[in-house]
C-alpha cells in the first residue's frame, strides 16, 4: 500500500522558499490505478519523483508497504527503487547500444537474480506486440514501440508501485492509444499500485481514481471534472497530424 501524509516540497531561492507542494495526502491499495492532472508547473512530476524515492520531500512521509524509503541508507535506497518501483518517463530512456530484450532485462542485472527473467521479458514483449523485435535496437523502432519496451522494462521485476510520467506525451494519437492500452492491460489483475501523471484527459479518465493538483494540494475529482483543469492536450496525448513512427516534442 502507498501512503502519503502531509507531504510538502519547497526549493530555496534568493527571495525565500518556493513552495511546490503542501499538505498532500494520498492512500492507494494494491491494484489501484490513479491519475494526476494539473496545470503545467503545478508540481505533478515533482510529486511523482518523490513517490518514486528519486527526490526527498521537505516535510511529510511516504511509505510503500510500510517502508519509508527516505529513512534508508544510500545503498538500501537504490535497492528499494530497483525492486519496488517501476518508472516510465515521457522519454523512453532506452540504452541505444542494447537490444530490445537486453533493455527490458537491465533492471534484473542489479541485486538478487530474478527467476525466469528471460521468459518474463519475452512474455511482456509478446504482450506488447514486439515478439519479432527482440534483437532490434531502439533506433530501429518507432516512438510508440520504444515506449512499449520502456513499459515492459518497468514491469520486469513485478514492482508494487508503477509510476508513469506523461507516458504518451511524446506520441501521436495512434501510438499513444496503443501504449495506453498496453499499460492498462498489463496492470489489470496485478497487485501493483499504478500512478499516472498526464495532461491527456482521456488517459486520465481511464483510471478509476483521479486527482488534480491545484493550490499546492491534491484534490480528488470524479467523472469529467478533470477536463476543467484547463491544461488538456489533444486526446491522443501528442500533437495532431504527426507521423505515428516519429516522436513529437512535448513538455510538462
Amino acid at each position: 500500500m502507498l501512503v502519503v501524509t502531509g507531504l510538502a516540497k519547497s526549493y530555496p531561492t534568493p527571495r525565500g522558499a518556493l513552495d511546490i507542494l503542501a499538505g498532500v495526502d494520498l492512500a492507494l491499495r494494491p491494484g489501484d490505478a490513479a491519475s494526476i492532472v494539473g496545470p503545467s508547473g503545478s508540481g505533478k512530476s515533482t510529486l511523482l519523483y518523490i513517490l518514486g524515492a528519486l527526490e526527498p520531500p521537505t516535510a511529510g512521509t511516504v511509505t510503500l508497504d510500510g517502508v519509508d524509503p527516505f529513512t534508508l541508507a544510500s545503498a538500501e535506497l537504490a535497492t528499494f527503487r530497483n525492486r519496488r518501483v517501476g518508472f516510465v518517463f515521457q522519454d523512453h530512456l532506452l540504452l541505444p547500444q542494447c537490444t530490445v530484450l537486453e533493455n527490458v532485462l537491465v533492471p534484473t542485472l542489479v541485486g538478487d537474480a530474478v527467476d525466469g527473467a528471460g521468459d518474463r521479458a519475452r512474455e511482456l514483449l509478446g504482450r506488447a506486440g514486439l515478439a519479432d523485435r527482440l534483437d532490434h535496437r531502439p533506433a530501429e523502432l518507432s516512438g510508440g514501440e520504444r515506449q512499449r519496451v520502456a513499459l515492459a522494462r518497468a514491469l520486469i521485476r513485478r514492482p508494487p508501485l508503477l509510476l508513469c510520467d506523461e507516458p504518451t506525451g511524446n506520441l501521436d494519437r495512434a501510438a499513444g492509444e496503443v501504449v495506453a492500452d498496453m499499460l492498462f492491460d498489463l496492470h489489470g489483475g496485478q497487485e501493483t499500485v499504478l500512478v499516472v501523471v498526464t495532461h491527456n484527459v482521456d488517459l486520465a479518465a481511464r483510471c478509476p481514481i483521479r486527482y488534480r493538483l491545484e493550490g499546492l494540494g491534491l484534490k480528488r475529482v470524479a467523472g469529467d471534472d478533470e477536463r476543467s483543469a484547463g491544461d488538456e492536450e489533444p486526446a491522443a496525448g501528442g500533437e495532431k497530424g504527426t507521423d505515428p513512427d516519429e516522436e513529437s516534442v512535448a513538455g510538462d
